[in-house]
């Protein structure tokens, strides 16, 4: 008789607290499967220390496959589930597809960033959620410092150095926090010439500084952060954001290139699909976690309406300190109803308080209700996040010494480009990778960035002091523009194809991709947590960001298929012998209505960029050398 298989779909503090504990208790009478994106666990509230420069990414990331035995990890992204035929399909980084049979179906996919409908937000603003996002606002904030300093104007000096936090609650106040002392001591070793100092925003709707802990919490926050210099405005938000800045809701004009998005999130969109009763956005579950008249079937963390038992007619807030209490009770439900645990229990939480983390050795925090500040909260603080996390705690640490007895490493990387990092994005812990099929062109309206804004990797174009101007993917290049890419015909310009040195003709290795080829330079970024590249199959071509997930392509033309076929039964899942073309787009769980790529660049339109390569250039100047690019 072979084992009952248990699908865990997501690895964030819900499902990775699912999958250790059932490692536990099953003790090899089930097969264990954990469908993830990437291959480790992301303590998100040490993410604002690895922004400021405190911890280095690994510090935050934990292994899966090293500290889950027993469990068997899938990278992939679910996109579709049949409930009746009890099947996970998936689709894995490199475009791939797959589909896990289970027993027992475990959904803790998490959450994604929450978009509101203000103009310019989802084109200039960037999230908060994932390693892409902490290391590309790293890089951003550093390089706005540098460019300040080196600026004669003093209006673009402000400009550059006024970066804007949307949103007070603990990651907005712990991102302006830290930021504030970042920024404060790259201008300490190296002045501006104007005699100008950063200054960082902070705006919520809201009447305090976290709303969600102690009004004598609240006091202390503010408190910290007005002293070091934030500029903390409450009851105001962003009316409109554009490339230039913000206009504010008490009709203040901000000039800056930096907005932080951190408004709060949403249930990830894939629980939609199933067609359950939800509690907005949310799958409805018993206080057992599990779906009601679906006995195979649970759901925690974010994903999850879980009754508060303690509160009466009220649910579990989207909280870590839920989601990692969910999973234990999860796995517990779930071995029992496999017969190879004890009895199941209903999901039951006494509140251990919280902690805020305000950089240095200043802290907010209310263990088991009593409130503290100061040093003592920030040994309190730091003390609790060794204590939760899953693993990596004497690296952490000794980060944290490090930094007290050593200056940070001031320096840019340029490894996360604005492009990558979308507002928009169902998958923050992915970047978007250039050539990806699902890529959506990085200028349109879903790809935060891209077109010159707050958010932006790069200056404006021909402003002073900023790395050439790059045109948005799916977009003519504008030639002969200042300090920008030079055309074709102009001293320093790319080179006639041809000619020595050269652009390799269309279809040759390194050469331009054919028109309508997904590896072009309009298909520069992915959607979505779905990556679609393969290396051994011709990958299919992007769309736009911001489509659904269950949105076909009935414009594009039928081509013979290339991938696996995906069986619809219902439940949410694929239509029934439907095959997707090379011609048609990926779907993807992108926020937001569908956005247009843009007209389509000539057959001759170099890449956007010198930083994205569309592969190997042949030399055509000598020998070829190994490792020529």
């Amino acid at each position: 008789m072979s084992r009952p298989r248990i699908v865990i779909v997501g690895a964030g503090f819900a499902g990775y607290r699912t999958a250790r504990t059932l490692s536990r208790l099953t003790r090899h009478q089930a097969d264990i499967v954990l469908l993830n994106p990437t291959d480790y666990f992301l303590y998100l509230p040490l993410l604002p220390q690895v922004a400021a420069g405190i911890l280095e990414p690994r510090r935050v990331s934990v292994s899966l496959s090293g500290t889950l035995p027993r469990v068997r990890l899938v990278l992939g992204e679910a996109d579709g589930i049949d409930l009746d035929g009890r099947t996970v399909h998936y689709t894995d980084p490199e475009g791939g597809e797959g589909t896990l049979r289970y027993d027992r179906l475990v959904l803790a996919a998490g959450s994604v960033n929450k978009l509101l409908p203000i103009p310019g937000v989802a084109e200039h603003a960037h999230g908060f959620r994932g390693l892409p996002e902490a290391l590309y606002l790293r890089d951003h904030v550093t390089r706005q410092v540098e460019l300040a300093a080196a600026a004669d104007d003093r209006a673009e000096c402000a400009a550059r150095c006024t970066f804007v936090v949307v949103g007070a609650g603990y990651t907005g106040t712990e991102v302006a926090a830290h930021g504030q002392m970042y920024t404060d001591a790259q201008v300490r070793r190296h002045p501006m010439r104007t005699g100008m100092r950063p200054r960082w925003m902070l705006l919520d709707v809201a009447e305090r500084v976290l709303p969600e802990m102690d009004e004598r919490l609240s006091r202390t926050a503010e408190r910290v952060l007005r002293q070091r210099g934030v500029d903390v405005r409450m009851g105001t938000s962003v009316k409109e954001a554009t490339h230039d800045g913000v206009l504010l809701t008490d009709g203040t004009t901000v000039d800056t290139r930096t907005l932080v998005w951190c408004v709060g999130v949403r249930p990830d969109p894939l629980v939609e699909s199933l067609g359950l009763p939800m509690e907005r956005g949310r799958l409805l579950v018993d206080p057992h976690l599990q779906v009601p008249g679906r006995p195979e079937l649970f759901a925690c963390g974010d994903v999850a309406a879980v009754p508060d038992l303690t509160k009466p007619g009220q649910y579990t807030p989207m909280t870590a300190q839920h989601a990692w209490r969910h999973g234990k009770v999860c796995a517990e439900n779930v071995a029992a109803s496999l017969g190879i645990g004890g009895q199941r229990r209903a999901y039951r939480h006494r509140d251990m308080g919280f902690v805020v983390d305000l950089g240095g050795a200043k802290a907010a925090a209310n263990p088991l209700g009593v409130p503290m500040s100061g040093p003592a909260a920030g040994a309190v603080t730091r003390g609790y996040h060794l204590a939760a996390m899953p693993g990596n705690r004497v690296r952490v640490a000794a980060d944290w010494l490090l930094d007290a007895v050593l200056p940070r490493q001031a320096v840019q990387l340029g490894l996360v480009r604005s492009w990558s990092v979308p507002l928009e994005s169902a998958s923050p812990e992915v970047a978007r990778v250039p050539g990806r099929p699902d890529a959506g062109p990085a200028g349109s309206a879903g790809s935060a960035g891209s077109a010159g804004g707050p958010g932006r990797t790069e200056p404006a174009e021909g402003r002073q002091g900023g790395e050439p101007a790059k045109a948005r993917p799916g977009e003519e290049p504008a030639k002969s523009q200042p300090d920008g890419e030079s055309a074709k015909s102009q001293p320093g310009g790319e080179p006639a194809k041809g000619q020595p040195g050269g652009e390799p003709a269309k279809g040759q290795p390194g050469g331009e991709p054919a028109r309508k080829h997904p590896g072009r330079p309009g298909a520069d970024g992915a959607s979505g947590k779905r990556h679609r590249t393969s290396e051994s199959a011709r990958p299919r071509p992007a769309h736009a960001p911001g489509t659904s997930r269950k949105a076909a392509e009935p414009s594009a033309a039928p081509k013979p298929s290339t991938g696996a076929r995906r069986s619809e039964a219902p439940g949410g899942t694929r239509s029934s012998g439907r095959t997707r073309s090379p011609g048609a787009p990926a779907p993807t769980r992108s926020a937001g209505p569908p956005a247009d790529p843009g007209p389509e660049p000539p057959p001759n339109q170099p890449p956007p960029g010198p930083d994205i390569a569309p592969g190997p250039v042949k030399r055509t100047d000598g020998p070829a050398v190994e490792g020529d690019s």
